[in-house]
């Protein structure tokens, strides 16, 4: 049961997105729920119903954020009920315009996929982008920054290690310091296809979400415990309303509710909300959106 309300959630901009990721349903074009954008009005009403008690907000589940042309009016809207505001973006619409504009609707924080030091290493993984619009983004957001006398947003690299960009780690902590970016954070990355190995595990099993035993066979990590805090801190609300248990359920399988229908307080008490829990708490292995859950085995450094 749960007597109050989340206080961090992830809403989705959109789930259009300009590059082909081998590994997101947004690159590899395979949603199994409609394409579209989050409506302003539609997020205005869904946030006052949660603005009392919220303390977080992502604006990010699928798809490239910066493709919602109301994506940072939606920001400011909540920087000025008091919530902290963070985004993950491929940083190619990072335009000086639209880096003053992000300075400009306060957003709190900004992590920028950036999964390769060269271009030949980038583009593997992120099929269709450029490194050179990535770091060009990333100059115009410290540049604006620093120009409107700002402390936010807290610029983050973010490094999705796979096996073609392994050997840049050291290289990536360096371009980081040379741009003057806040931190820098790798982590593991999700393959769908692991049981027989794929060409996107890293060797250094650090930073591997999978490790191989010895039958020849690989497995995840994580020991899927029967415990999930997400389950009552925060939810995911997709671009069209529907609400949905954690980020990990990309294809919004388990919909425990419509915001277009139903406030967001019965679907948050609901039995059904409740059941979900339930089966969280009873066989989390059972559950197909946990099998792959980076709990645990996330590497931050």
């Amino acid at each position: 049961m749960h007597h109050g309300f989340p206080i961090s959630i992830s809403v989705e901009p959109t789930t259009s997105c300009n590059l082909r990721c081998p590994e997101c349903p947004s690159g590899l074009r395979q949603f199994s729920r409609p394409t579209g954008m989050l409506d302003q009005n539609f997020f205005k009403d869904s946030i006052d119903q949660l603005k009392n008690t919220l303390i977080n907000l992502t604006f990010y589940f699928q798809g490239e954020p910066y493709l919602n042309p109301d994506f940072l009016e939606m920001v400011k809207y909540a920087s000025q009920n008091r919530i902290f505001t963070s985004t993950s973006t491929n940083a190619h619409y990072l335009t000086d315009e639209m880096a003053r504009k992000t300075i400009e609707s306060k957003l709190d924080k900004i992590i920028i996929s950036i999964d390769g030091s060269t271009q030949d290493s980038y583009e593997q993984y992120r099929i269709g982008g450029e490194i050179a619009k990535v770091i060009a983004g990333t100059k115009n957001i410290l540049k604006w920054r620093e120009q409107l006398k700002s402390k936010t947003p807290y610029v983050v690299f973010q490094f999705l290690v796979v096996k073609p960009n392994q050997h840049q780690i050291e290289d990536i902590k360096k371009l980081a310091d040379e741009l003057g970016v806040d931190e820098v954070k790798f982590k593991t990355a999700q393959v769908y296809d692991f049981e027989n190995g794929n060409s996107l595990i890293p060797t250094i099993e650090k930073y591997s979400r999978y490790i191989k035993k010895s039958n020849g066979k690989w497995y995840i990590k994580n020991k899927l415990l029967n415990q999930c805090w997400r389950m009552w801190s925060g939810c995911v609300i997709t671009w069209d309303g529907l609400v949905v248990p954690c980020c990990f359920d990309k294809d919004a399988k388990h919909q425990l509710g419509d915001l277009k229908n139903t406030s967001f307080k019965k679907i948050w008490t609901s039995e059904e909300y409740k059941k979900f829990r339930g089966s969280v708490l009873k066989s989390r292995k059972e559950i197909d959106i946990c099998t792959n859950c980076t709990e645990g085995t996330k590497v931050w450094a």
